[in-house]
């Protein structure tokens, strides 16, 4: 089949964005399912590309070849190889994303290891047909002891694909993994956990957690497992309080920190709403970690989501000690990097703080984003030092 673009509406595919809504399409020459590789041209005829196209959803088409390429096994296996060489610059770590989307060319393609396990996500309709020859080229370049699917989730389902769930190859994943990033222990259930169980992309930011944290008494916010309650206290943390809603995922991070053979005494578990909690008697702190799950799931979450930023942030530091640090995240897809800054400048100012920004944050090298496609970039931060603005 082939997708005849509007004129003028080439632009986008050309700089290398990976996404073509539906309102840039003139025609579609033939028919194709979900998930059908399109032949994608420009309205003089010029050829752009190859695409999984997609009537029903409003991305119309995403890329996936910007040439002639046939979309075989073998094209999957170059790209597959492609992405694993990058991963060869991630250290200290038997956990890492080694598939990521649109942004290693494979879009809907999702593919994290753990220790020995692969788990798997295929959450479009394009994506969905190149499953075998996903899994036969990771069966053939990393050998894993089993790999796993994990196919949910919203975009899967406006894709119009149900959730799908089970091994595809080798043996089934244990109840938990052990994993070790930059010397510290995590517990990851890959069948039950959130995303594929642990939170990859926020490895750099835990390491950075490590590196601030000496002597401080940390605040962790959503803080799911752990991951960053660890991070502080094997960075010299004096105290970590974490807050989490989850009482499944309260436990696993209780037993991770055992795990990593940390003092009990240094460590509070406390099941509680986050919200709830920062508007209680929060004693003062000397650092913040704030990292909660999407606000803003779908675009209509806009407004609510930045309004949710704002009072987390506010709130959290209203909690902060004088000189103390925040390290604050937004996860969401519809919330852009600007307008979560600006959220947080926001708390800033109602809460009379003075704040000095000393650093952008996002994903680490394992989960690289198009260069063109600003939505890829869902994960961003800021590490701030808050002052009360006197000298």
């Amino acid at each position: 089949m082939r997708v005849v673009l509007k004129p003028g509406r080439e632009w986008a595919v050309r700089r290398g964005h990976p996404w073509i809504y539906s309102g840039a399409l003139d025609r579609v020459e033939g028919e194709g399912a979900p998930g059908a590789i399109a032949e994608i041209r420009t309205a003089d005829g010029q050829l752009l590309g190859r695409g999984m196209w997609n009537p029903h959803t409003s991305i119309a088409v995403r890329m996936v070849s910007r040439g002639p390429d046939p979309i075989d096994g073998a094209f999957v296996r170059r790209r597959i190889e492609r992405a694993l060489r990058l991963r060869d610059l991630v250290r200290d770590t038997n956990a890492m994303r080694l598939v990521n989307g649109e942004g290693d060319g494979l879009p809907g393609v999702v593919v994290d290891r753990y220790a020995d396990q692969l788990i798997c996500q295929f959450l479009t309709a394009g994506a969905d047909g190149l499953r075998p020859a996903v899994v036969d080229a990771l069966l053939a370049l990393l050998t894993p002891r089993g790999i796993y699917e994990r196919s949910e989730g919203s975009v899967r389902t406006a894709e119009g694909l149900e959730r799908r769930a089970g091994l595809l190859a080798g043996e089934e994943p244990p109840p938990e993994i052990e994993i070790v990033e930059s010397g510290r222990r995590h517990l990851v259930d890959v069948r039950g956990g959130q995303k594929t169980g642990f939170f990859l992309d926020q490895r750099p930011n835990r390491d950075l957690t490590a590196t601030i944290a000496r002597g401080r008494r940390v605040l962790n916010l959503f803080a799911y497992s752990g991951g960053f309650a660890i991070a502080a206290a094997r960075g010299g943390a004096r105290e970590v309080v974490s807050v989490e809603s989850s009482a499944v995922a309260l436990a696993q991070a209780e037993a991770a920190w055992r795990r990593n053979d940390l003092p009990p005494e240094a460590a509070t578990f406390t099941r509680a709403d986050v919200f709830t909690y920062l508007r209680g008697d929060v004693p003062p702190v000397d650092l913040v970690v704030v990292d909660p799950p999407p606000f803003a799931r779908r675009r209509a979450d806009h407004e609510r989501a930045l309004a949710g930023y704002k009072e987390v942030n506010l709130q959290s530091l209203r909690a902060c000690a004088r000189e103390a640090l925040l390290m604050t995240f937004s996860c969401s897809q519809h919330v852009g990097s600007e307008e979560f800054t600006q959220a947080v400048v926001a708390a800033a100012a109602d809460a009379g703080r003075s704040c000095q920004l000393l650093a952008r944050l996002g994903p680490g090298l394992d989960h690289p984003q198009a260069l063109a496609h600003p939505e890829g970039r869902y994960l961003k931060g800021l590490l701030v030092r808050v002052d009360d603005g006197r000298a």
